[in-house]
């Protein structure tokens, strides 16, 4: 007679075994229609799942947020059996879900198109309005070994030959057609209904390049219609807004295959990330930073005893010389940093000591993983290494989050997450310092009350960490900005400093600090957050005088030479153009400001002042719209909030 705890503290108690199924329809007809799985004694399990002892049970409806990855691993199989039934011969290898999706990998001698998943579509919408009951099976070793090779299915198994003995193996069927999987799934194909094939993608079995090439269908999956929508219409915000379109068409920046994941700048976007630079390194001055620049190229001894040559060393770029020295490209600012500190004798009355530097990075990732400047191999960090007490600790934690959070309102992102990533398997340091670091981020959160999501185990291998996520102007979110304790490197670099007591073995506490993260990352987010439309501080070019005719030249040339001595950013089009023909280009290149110049101008002495998306701002004088764009640069905080 088990006995049912609900998550209400509530029970029930039945005379005999009893499904999660049987519980929810015992609880009320409409939670039985919705329910799709449950949670017992903490473990997801199928709505069929009998439970004949007592147990606490949580029902999963589509409104849980346990529920999309249900729906997603069902949906990938209900693919699966689609694409079998349309494609007999085809081979199914693993399908699992993804972020916002799910993927099913096939060996099928039929290249998919584009064309065939409107086809795999369809029949999936088949499959789902006959509504066929999904149900577990399971099997001994042998008897799942033997039928799925009596079905063909060989990568199936090798999938259970590698199974651990003794492990139980279970089969989900729905229809005459079924899968080796896991589970938990939805009771029936008439739950799914709410997805979307993407795009068909090349794949290796087990990931390796030496094995069989397989064919990927790709796919999204959500709990209704509303959210499916809801998602499509971001993902094709998102393909507008890409930055790699947008940095070609503004002329910022290209890729070539003579230094794959590096940027060649050009000039505006090198404007752009200089305005960054001098941004960062104009805050970084007010709050007591000091500004420094270590080697790009050091031996491998310093990264054993950082303890990245052991840690991180298959991201790293080495070289040996000719007398055997192993040199390495700089994965990381850090070494350096401790190397700065380590020169001259250091008291008490020199900390906190903060110590900025945009230091050039080289780390290598696959060039699959490489896309665009969000992911690269060579990029610049803003960062900065703080020399503390411990008693300073949790201090300068506070003030490096106030610092951070009031970056991010200036180029608008006021919907902050933050992260705090606790203590890795893999580390360095006893428990003990473990306990302190994170201690000071959880503490010095709380003082500031602000909330935070606890991530444990994803901490660095040296120390606990901070990571600040962005949402931007269409609901995406960038991890960027990261604060990370350390008291390790700086018991592994043996540095110390002078006490008040006159002891000179103290050891600093050091924090690792980086606000942009990769200012090439960042400018990445910024284009698309923005798309293209950077706030005037920011604009590679803040305006540009058009002329009507030629008789504007030398006008447009002085107007330009008068705001250059301002200090503003501005260009001319001189063309032998139609005036609307120049006005629509400077649009279309997302120019802050047009300035129009005919022959009534030159008389003047004004020009005809166009904003963003063709506002006619009126005709001003040169003087007042030199005002009018120091204001608009000086009111940050209000112009970024506008992309």
């Amino acid at each position: 007679m088990p006995v049912i705890t609900l998550p209400d503290g509530s029970s029930r108690q039945f005379d005999n075994a009893i499904t999660v199924y049987d519980v929810a329809a015992d609880i009320g007809a409409g939670l039985a229609k919705a329910t799709l799985a449950g949670v017992l004694d903490g473990r997801e399990v199928d709505a069929s799942y009998s439970i004949d002892s007592d147990a606490e049970l949580r029902i999963i409806t589509s409104r849980d947020d346990q529920a999309l990855e249900i729906l997603r691993h069902s949906t990938a199989h209900l693919l699966a059996q689609a694409v079998q039934q349309l494609f007999p011969g085809t081979q199914v290898t693993i399908g699992p879900t993804v972020e916002d999706g799910f993927y099913y990998d096939f060996a099928s001698d039929h290249s998919f198109s584009l064309e065939d998943l409107e086809k795999i579509e369809s029949k999936m919408q088949a499959l789902v309005a006959d509504d066929l009951p999904v149900s577990r099976l399971v099997y001994s070793r042998e008897q799942a070994v033997e039928m799925f090779r009596e079905m063909g299915e060989h990568y199936k198994v090798e999938i259970i030959e590698e199974l651990p003995e003794g492990e139980e193996i279970s089969v989900y069927q729905q229809g005459d057609w079924m899968d080796l999987c896991r589970g938990p799934h939805v009771p029936s194909t008439g739950k799914l209904g709410a997805f979307k094939l993407t795009k068909v993608a090349g794949a290796y079995w087990r990931g390796d390049a030496n094995n069989q090439q397989l064919q990927r269908i790709y796919g999204t999956a959500w709990s209704s219609p509303k959210e499916l929508k809801a998602y499509l219409n971001r993902i094709a915000e998102a393909e507008k807004r890409d930055h790699r379109k947008i940095g070609r068409k503004l002329g910022l920046f290209h890729f070539a295959d003579d230094a794959p994941g590096s940027v060649f700048w050009h000039p505006k976007g090198w404007t752009l990330f200089r305005e960054l630079l001098e941004y960062m390194r104009g805050r970084q001055d007010a709050a007591d930073y000091v500004e420094v620049n270590t080697p790009d190229v050091m031996d491998r001894s310093l990264w054993e005893t950082s303890g990245h040559w052991f840690n991180y060393r298959e991201n790293m770029f080495s070289t040996q010389t000719e007398d055997e020295r192993i040199f390495a490209l700089k994965p990381m600012n850090c070494p350096g940093s401790v190397s700065m500190f380590a020169q001259g004798l250091k008291s008490y009355r020199d900390l906190p000591l903060r110590m900025a530097e945009f230091g050039k990075v080289h780390r290598y990732e696959p060039s699959g993983a490489l896309h665009g400047l969000m992911r690269v191999r060579h990029f610049t960090q803003d960062d900065a290494h703080i020399y503390c007490t411990e008693t300073q600790m949790e201090q300068e934690c506070i003030d490096v989050v106030a610092l951070v959070l009031d970056i991010y309102k200036d180029f608008g992102f006021d919907d902050v997450v933050i992260k705090l990533s606790t203590r890795p398997e893999n580390r360095i340091g006893s428990d003990q310092v473990w306990d302190k670091l994170e201690g000071a981020l959880s503490n010095a959160l709380d003082v500031m009350g602000l909330d935070y999501v606890l991530f444990p185990g994803e901490g660095a291998f040296y120390g606990p960490k901070l990571e600040f996520v962005l949402r931007d102007a269409i609901g995406r979110d960038w991890q960027c900005g990261t604060l990370q304790v350390d008291m390790n490197l700086p018991e592994r670099f043996d540095i110390t400093y002078v006490d008040e007591d006159g002891n000179r073995d103290k050891r600093p506490v050091m924090l690792h600090r980086a606000l942009f993260g990769s200012l090439e990352r960042f400018i990445g987010i910024l284009i698309e957050h923005f798309e293209g439309n950077f706030p005037v501080w920011l604009a590679p070019q803040q305006a540009v005088v058009v002329t009507i005719t030629d008789k504007q030249r030398d006008y447009a040339e002085d107007i330009v030479s008068m705001l250059k001595a301002g200090g503003f950013r501005v260009a001319t089009d001189l063309r032998n153009e139609k005036v609307g023909f120049k006005i629509r280009e400077a649009e279309l290149s997302k120019m802050p400001f047009v300035l129009v110049v005919g022959e009534k101008e030159r008389k003047a002495g004004t020009v005809a002042v166009r904003g963003r998306h063709g506002a006619d701002l009126g005709v001003m004088s040169i003087a007042d719209f030199a005002a009018h764009l120091q204001t608009e640069i000086a009111n940050k905080s209000v112009v970024n909030k506008t992309p």
